[in-house]
């Protein structure tokens, strides 16, 4: 007998996003977080990409928004390997962004797990996992002693030194880079005048730029946050292995000396953090009964992405985790996750070693890289390419049985109905629910989907300019199944019942 359905191990955002879906999904979950208290540092200032969509979808942004500095927005600009990406000039790009430091995240994903029923437990630190063929325990150091956890699932969302990847025996294949990044966030210093440009002025020194600046020594990065506060960070090369303890604010202060040749004033000093750039991706999201998810999973080595790519793929698993503890999952549901979430990861992967390679040269040829690149992505075209690239908007899983629109397999937008229908976007998914959405009245098509609709909505808000006739839209927002006008009508039956049988199971 299992104490629970679904033990999570780690309450970061990958794993209380994970927490709250399940219990959405009517799915028993325990939450088992080494930590006593939630998290107190910005490791990030805020997140962005598709998972401002999938909150919108579920009805949750504006609660979000609120404990944010203002509400989410297209990315004005993005820092990509080195090269500041101005996007200022087409604001519809999709790359969205929210002004939500990392503890103030927690804060509303803790609230929203806990609302909903899901028990989180810190100053609980799992260290060891052990699986059969119908279960996985966990074995815990709690406040009060030793003690074992069961469930039918565990997913490990407990970071990049993952106790429960390691005792999986999950491969976590990669590179570390010889990188030192020392990143601070403070005031701006009473001598120090802040010029339109977003440059400093600094008494004795002169114009300290905004942006990038590259010297022989590494990279300086100075920028300002929403709230006015600056955002000051240095990139250097290092052999040696990074200190573990604490960064001071007179380490970073040498730091830029190194690389500028002069002091920077700093007023008070809000936050500091040193890390290095890891590019790794397990070779694995599943073992049996144990899953893997957010940083245990992959490392990118560049910010601003870890969060979107973490709490998107605890939204992929968590109504497939809850189909197989219902009981209607197909056989292969599960091995979907790691199909699809792996493919993302490789493709985040992708355009991280990217800014990589564009951010660690320092030869004439490299500059001239740069150079180049920055010209290329001044254009409409390619600057909403690397702003879906970088969101994760551009992504497309393989759906079989999908039919032939090419919306199958994308996401599916919060837009997407007309404004102040019944049956807006936002409300459709906010019970994590799949949805067949009926966009042109096809009653010979709601009636194939009758036999699934205990797992299944089904709802009809016609509107000329569709994408399809008919949307199977799964709980993840992406799109599985579609039916374009000029499709036969029984093709379209054909496709559609498979499609259900696939993702939903039997009929009932």
């Amino acid at each position: 007998m299992t104490d629970t359905d679904v033990i999570i191990t780690g309450a970061g955002p990958t794993g209380l996003m994970l927490a709250a879906e399940l219990r959405l999904a009517g799915v028993r979950t325990l939450v088992l977080e080494r930590q006593l208290e939630p998290g107190g540092i910005p490791k990030a200032n805020g997140f962005s990409g598709q998972i401002l969509e999938v909150l919108r979808h579920r009805g949750l942004l504006e609660r979000f928004e609120a404990a944010a500095t203002g509400p989410s927005h297209p990315a004005p600009a993005i820092p990509f390997g080195g090269v500041q990406l101005d996007l200022s000039g087409h604001p519809d790009h999709p790359l969205e962004v929210l002004g939500l430091a990392q503890p103030r995240l927690e804060r509303v994903l803790d609230a929203w797990a806990g609302e909903l029923g899901a028990r989180i437990e810190r100053g609980h630190t799992v260290t060891a996992v052990h699986q059969d063929e119908e279960s996985v325990t966990a074995s815990v150091d709690g406040p009060h002693g030793r003690y074992r956890a069961t469930a039918r699932y565990l997913v490990g969302c407990d970071g990049t030194r993952s106790t429960v990847r390691e005792a999986a025996g999950i491969a976590f294949v990669g590179v570390t880079y010889p990188e030192v990044n020392r990143l601070a966030e403070a005031g701006v210093h009473e001598s120090v005048t802040v010029l339109d440009s977003g440059d400093l002025d600094v008494p004795g020194v002169g114009r300290v730029r905004a942006g990038f600046t590259r010297t022989e020594r590494g990279v300086f990065a100075l920028g300002r946050l929403r709230s006015g506060a600056l955002l000051v960070q240095t990139t250097e090369e290092s052999a040696d292995d990074v200190d573990q303890a604490p960064m001071t604010t007179a380490e970073l202060q040498d730091s830029i000396r190194r690389l500028l040749g002069h002091d920077l004033p700093l007023g008070e000093v809000s936050r500091l953090s040193r890390y290095t750039m890891q590019a790794r991706q397990a070779d694995r999201y599943r073992a049996g009964r144990i899953f893997l998810a957010g940083d245990a999973a992959h490392q990118f080595p560049a910010t601003g992405i870890g969060i979107n790519m973490g709490m998107l793929d605890a939204v992929n698993l968590a109504w497939k985790l809850a189909g197989a503890v219902h009981g209607w999952a197909p056989a292969a549901l599960l091995d979907t996750y790691h199909a699809e979430r792996h493919h993302a990861g490789a493709r985040a992967m992708l355009q991280t070693q990217a800014q990589v390679a564009l951010r660690r040269g320092q030869d004439a040829a490299a500059e001239a890289l740069r150079e180049l690149f920055s010209e290329l992505l001044r254009d409409r075209q390619p600057q909403h390419r690397m702003a879906a690239l970088v969101g994760g908007a551009d992504l497309r899983y393989p759906m079989p049985d999908g039919g032939r629109s090419p919306v199958v397999g994308t996401f599916a937008p919060s837009t997407l109905h007309p404004a102040g229908s019944s049956t807006g976007a936002a409300s459709l998914l906010e019970r994590a629910r799949p949805v067949l959405l009926d966009l042109a009245d096809r009653a010979d098509l709601r009636a194939v989907a009758e036999g699934w609709r205990d797992r299944l909505d089904v709802r009809t808000a016609p509107r000329a300019d569709r994408p399809a006739d008919v949307l199977l839209i799964r709980p993840d927002a992406h799109i599985a199944w579609a039916a374009s006008a000029d499709e036969p009508v029984d093709r379209a039956a054909s496709t559609l019942r498979l499609a259900l049988g696939r993702w939903f199971g039997d009929e009932r």
